[in-house]
């Protein structure tokens, strides 16, 4: 393969170097690994005292005031700035944030109805903005190097991140603010926006730059599922704090500026010591006991978890999972325990009914130790009517797309390697360059994708949803069910998808969403013609 400029930046940088020591380690045990689903990362540890289980409440995040709906359209604005937070309390902590808060301003809209957000960048770095599931144009999707560039940088960005010429002759960046539209010709569904600047993912979305977005429509709302009080979104995110109350994270480039990638220890992944709930640590939700529909997104930038929700005595509440990545699924499914990579969503109804009023409910991770494996908890207020449902059929438009269909076969591997004069994270051997087209598909066809993994790669593409055929050549796991925009690989793993590549025409990514992984070098280019 010829190395491209953009592998050449990378070259200089020297990321990885203890990832050259530990690969080999790594893909070795890949067989053994695959038995169990280990922890993909390296633990930062808080040096702040941190507060006790179960004591703050649960915020919700606002649902952000469409600025005007004229023409069928909701037009929103959103400031990207800079912040102070109370998140731990008595501690201050500066963040990146959408118009002033993390998580970021909820967004309501339904189907088939469009939305334009204009999005302000007063932070002191470019961002690009993703709505992570969308079926989204490709001028709005948020490519990594179609930068909105502040104030402060004056012209300096136009020659790129290190002082080199940004080597995209398609990237389109734009001077203060950009207008993302959104169609919203899609399934309801749980969706987030967060940051998606190429090699600066991860520290951004660590800092605070990361929102929820809910799709709804008519056939949703007449299924009697809990709703208004009794439907939460919650973000699952783990953080870790220094010394002066800031988020600690291991940047070789504390200021966001110039060179991409993570101290030696930290290239497997960030993972925090804080487990926050919608922005506040370990918190406690006052519920009627009755049925709540909970939409969890795991926001984390590498720490996958296996929730269980335990009543005081040890009785584990059901999991019943009524949607997925891109929505409803055909019918509810009923799980104990429940993995979450990061950026899947699972859509979950739990019944408080048979708790006593005045019980704990404790939502654990099983994938945690000490502080980690606890992340939220609920106490059961009071008694109440409940008049919701969960139906036996909840969806009947989910796409039918089989083998027989499919125009191609591609493999594709997500592997630790060779990058430049050190290591990284690579598909297929090649690190990400947006110069490049890697993989292009007709509009309208139907393919069948084989991924192999060596650790765990939460495999994000965009655009698309698709649907899990087979693990390891055997059947897809319970919560592979549904339609689905991140496969979660554990290692030595590999899993078949199917989708159909249809909507818009353009440039799109498909990429690790290991934050870390993504922004040294795993991610690359889908070209829909």
């Amino acid at each position: 393969m010829s190395e491209g400029r953009g592998l050449s930046r990378r070259r200089v940088l020297g990321i990885g170097g203890a990832l050259g020591l530990t690969a080999a380690g790594w893909l070795g045990a890949s067989a053994a690994l695959s038995n169990r689903p280990p922890v993909t990362g390296g633990e930062l540890r808080s040096a702040v005292p941190l507060p006790p289980a179960f004591q703050v409440p649960l915020p919700i995040p606002r649902v952000l005031t469409p600025v005007d709906t004229a023409g069928g359209v909701d037009r929103y604005a959103i400031t990207q700035r800079a912040t102070t937070a109370e998140i731990l309390p008595g501690v201050s902590t500066p963040l990146w944030t959408y118009e002033g808060t993390f998580p970021g301003p909820t967004i309501e809209s339904r189907r088939g109805r469009p939305v334009t957000v204009t999005h302000r960048n007063l932070l002191p770095v470019p961002t690009v903005v993703h709505l992570h599931g969308g079926h989204t144009p490709a001028d709005s999707d948020g490519y990594p190097t179609d930068l909105v560039i502040p104030e402060s940088w004056g012209n300096s960005v136009h020659t790129g991140h290190d002082g080199h010429v940004m080597h995209d002759p398609r990237a389109v960046t734009s001077d203060l603010t950009r207008d993302y539209t959104f169609p919203m010709n899609q399934r309801p569904t749980l969706l987030w926006y967060h940051d998606h600047r190429m090699d600066f993912t991860a520290p951004a979305i660590w800092r605070g730059l990361a929102g929820m977005h809910i799709v709804r429509d008519d056939a949703e709302d007449a299924l009697g599922l809990p709703a208004g009080p009794r439907e939460l979104p919650l973000m699952i995110a783990d953080r870790a704090f220094a010394a002066d109350g800031s988020l600690d994270y291991p940047s070789i480039d504390r200021t966001l500026r110039t060179k991409p990638g993570v101290e030696d220890p930290y290239v497997a992944g960030v993972l925090g010591d804080v487990i926050l709930v919608n922005g506040a640590p370990w918190p406690v939700c006052e519920v009627d006991a009755a049925r709540y529909r909970l939409r969890i997104l795991n926001a984390s930038n590498a720490r996958h978890y296996e929730l269980e929700a335990v009543t005081e005595d040890g009785r584990r509440l059901d999991l019943v999972q009524i949607g997925a990545d891109q929505g409803l699924l055909a019918a509810p499914i009923t799980h104990a325990t429940l993995p979450m990579a990061p950026a899947e969503r699972h859509d979950l109804v739990v019944d408080f009914a048979g708790v006593p009023v005045g019980g704990l409910v404790r939502l654990v991770n099983r994938l945690g130790s000490g502080r980690t494996a606890e992340v939220m908890a609920f106490r059961v207020a009071r008694e109440a009517a409940d008049d919701s449902r969960v139906p036996d059929v909840l969806s009947t438009d989910l796409p039918e797309w089989n083998r027989s269909q499919a125009v191609r076969v591609r493999d594709l591997s997500f592997r630790a390697g060779r990058m430049g004069d050190g290591h990284g994270w690579l598909i297929d051997g090649r690190p990400f360059d947006p110069a490049r087209t890697d993989v292009t598909v007709r509009l309208g066809d139907v393919e069948v994708w084989r991924l192999i993994a060596d650790v765990h790669h939460p495999v994000h593409l965009h655009l698309v949803g698709f649907r899990v055929l087979s693990r390891g050549g055997g059947a897809p796991l319970p919560h592979d069910a549904g339609l689905k925009d991140t496969v979660s690989l554990r290692p030595g793993e590999s899993a078949e998808i199917i989708t159909r590549f249809d909507g818009y025409r353009g440039r799109f990514l498909f990429h690790c969403h290991n934050a870390e992984h993504e922004d040294m070098g795993m991610m690359a280019n889908l070209e829909v013609v």
